[in-house]
């Protein structure tokens, strides 16, 4: 077995140990400059340490879940996972799970702790959703210690059980069409809120998508939308999410988020309308009207994302088309949709969130006797089993089932 020899050349120590050997031909690996004999034979036993673990710095027994939830969280999530889902787990990771077990060592971590770390969830008031989102990044993180890096052998987080909610009608709401309306008439054509309504309403489309749209994703002959990309807020720090961020986009939620979407001749028309008073604008506006360009740059794995630039001064960059800009030309992103969201629920008294426009197109054409195969494929969902899941059980499908069974059986 290697062991680590020191010696001192000229005023510093230096550190040595033999490691494999390549070709027939021994090999050391070795390294000077320390102050002290003491200094070298730490920093050359941590580094003999390091390559017995073939590159890494811990063994499983010792290692924290702190630490180890950095190294998944590095090396795994940040290759596979789009930048909002990092987000989430970043969120999980430093708000929930290393506080309550960061100290626990990876090995020793048992199934009674993590039962307990979720039933607190439901002890504090926290949603189902959320307790399952944070047991999810927790379980995931623990499966992949177990293969492929093989440091435990088996998930402390298979046998726990999430505690029984109540249920809650506070995420998904069916808007009505009055209550469709009478949205529109708050925010009439030419707010920044009224494309990107019709848009959720009428196409189903998710917010990253909306204000990811260009007027060349759009066939007016053919009346269809791309859709292809989807905008996100990137942070320069992703762990305190305070400040100093940017708006991006890239890819879509899922390769099946790809897809082309018809439109309906209303929707086309309004569409038509507003990339008309855009031109106005620009006209109106001259040189003071903004352009938004886009910026190549790399994401946590490697991949091209373009930054969005805003501009009166001509930029040497590819101009971007967005749809949802306001009327000087400034891009009017998704964070607005919030204010927006807080008028429709406080003013006029509507149950609302953004994603609720989703919901309500998957509900409407479901209820209507849509084919789900179309249905998912409008929304972009990855299979039909979520189609079904996503959509409202209205009293119209309820009555549907009860003259399909009455006409069956004829009593």
């Amino acid at each position: 077995m290697a062991e680590v020899n020191t010696r001192k050349r000229g005023s510093n120590w230096e550190y040595r140990f033999e490691i494999a050997s390549v070709g027939g031909k021994r090999k050391q690996k070795s390294k000077g400059g320390f102050r002290t004999k003491k200094e070298a034979l730490e920093a050359g036993t941590k580094a003999l340490n390091e390559y017995n673990n073939t590159g890494l710095t811990f063994t499983a027994s010792d290692m924290s879940i702190s630490d180890y939830m950095d190294l998944w969280f590095e090396e795994y999530c940040k290759l596979n996972y789009k930048y909002n889902t990092l987000l989430n787990y970043r969120g999980h990771i430093e708000h929930h799970i290393k506080p309550a077990l960061g100290e626990y060592k990876l090995s020793a971590l048992k199934p009674t702790a993590v039962q307990m770390f979720v039933n607190n969830f439901k002890i504090k008031g926290y949603s189902k959703s959320h307790t399952v989102g944070i047991f999810t990044t927790l379980s995931s993180a623990l499966d992949y210690a177990i293969e492929p890096l093989k440091l435990i052998q088996f998930n402390p987080a298979s046998p726990v059980k999430i505690p029984r909610f109540e249920p809650r009608d506070s995420i998904r709401y069916v808007i009505s069409v009055k209550d469709f309306k009478r949205i529109l008439d708050k925010f009439p054509p030419g707010h920044p809120f009224y494309i990107p309504t019709i848009l959720g309403y009428m196409a189903g489309l998710r917010k990253s998508e909306v204000y990811g749209i260009s007027w060349d994703d759009i066939d007016f002959k053919n009346k269809t939308l791309h859709i292809s990309k989807s905008v996100y807020k990137r942070y320069a720090d992703m762990t305190r999410q305070t400040k100093g961020f940017g708006w991006f986009i890239g890819t879509p939620k899922t390769y099946k988020s790809d897809r082309i979407v018809k439109l309906d001749d209303w929707t086309i028309s309004e569409l038509k309308k507003e990339k008309i008073r855009q031109q106005e604008n620009r006209l109106f506006y001259g040189r003071y009207y903004t352009t938004l360009y886009k910026r190549v740059e790399k994401d946590d794995a490697g991949n091209d994302i373009y930054k969005i630039i805003e501009s009166v001064i001509p930029l040497d960059l590819p101009p971007l088309n967005l749809v949802c800009v306001r009327e000087n030309g400034v891009y009017c992103d998704s964070d607005t949709e919030k204010y927006y969201s807080k008028v429709i629920r406080n003013n006029l008294k509507i149950k609302f969130n953004f994603h609720s426009l989703r919901h309500t197109h998957a509900t409407i054409l479901m209820e209507n006797g849509a084919n789900p195969v179309d249905v998912a494929e409008r929304l972009g969902h990855a299979n039909i089993e979520q189609t079904f899941a996503y959509t409202h059980n209205t009293l119209k499908m309820q009555a549907q089932s009860i003259d399909i069974l009455a006409d069956v059986v004829k009593l």
